[in-house]
């Protein structure tokens, strides 16, 4: 798929349950909104403390390596591209008809004014694959809630010191991701909300991403429409599918 100090955390004592119980978990935050393949209609909503606006745009995904994003409204964007193919990116401006390849320099740069980063829309790991992770029980933990603490591999390109997610016990739906820095900073809190059945699995149908460096600022993603698993050609992630506005 990000607020000031968290309150010093207590473990729980390693055992086989934990243990068991933690790698469900992340099995699940790592595949709650991946599949071989996927179509979906979205809403994102961009507040700051000075302008507002909502992008409407439709997504393609192929695996994880392969992303197509086209902005359909409001007008002054449409028609807006962003391909992604592994860790290369470019967009795609109707008004000067041209495609820009994202250079490394831009990486951390904002995605179309949001909260969100081009390494964002880039960056993919697992949980599973590329982190250590435990069950922890924070002094402020609430009932029916499960806490997990995620951190990073060493030598991972992965921007993010720690990740705490916040699920439901019973059925490990992300009730809130915690981001932190290498400091122990609190940089972002992703918010997961309303619980929706898109092709067939239930999963929150709106993100709500604060950072904590802006105040007053915040991006929303709302699906509209979700599919998984769905036939996808494989043009649809070309250069020159960029400068296609159908």
């Amino acid at each position: 798929m990000f607020l000031g100090a968290l309150v010093p955390l207590l473990f729980f004592v390693p055992n086989q349950s934990s243990d068991i119980n933690a790698k469900d978990i992340v099995k699940k935050l790592d595949e709650l909104y991946r599949s071989e393949s996927s179509f979906g209609e979205m809403e994102m909503q961009i507040v700051t403390p000075h302008w507002e606006r909502t992008l409407r745009m439709q997504v393609w995904t192929k695996g994880m390596d392969k992303t197509f994003i086209r902005i359909t409204s409001p007008l002054k964007e449409k028609g807006v591209a962003t391909l992604r193919l592994g860790n290369e990116m470019w967009n795609y401006l109707p008004n000067t008809n041209k495609v820009i390849k994202i250079p490394p320099s831009m990486m951390m740069s904002a995605w179309m004014g949001s909260d969100f980063t081009n390494d964002d829309l880039v960056s993919e790991f697992s949980l599973l694959e590329d982190f250590h992770y435990k069950l922890i029980a924070p002094e402020d933990a609430q009932a029916g809630l499960l806490y997990i603490e995620s951190v990073p591999k060493e030598d991972l390109p992965i921007v993010w010191g720690k990740i705490i997610a916040a699920v439901g016990k019973d059925d490990y739906i992300p009730v809130w991701e915690k981001y932190y820095d290498e400091k122990e900073n609190l940089m972002r809190v992703m918010n997961f909300k309303d619980i929706k059945l898109f092709s067939g699995r239930k999963i929150p149908a709106v993100m709500e991403l604060i950072p904590q460096n802006k105040e007053g600022h915040k991006t929303v993603i709302r699906y509209l429409k979700l599919e998984f698993d769905t036939k996808i050609e494989e043009d649809i992630f070309s250069l020159r599918n960029l400068r296609s506005r159908s």
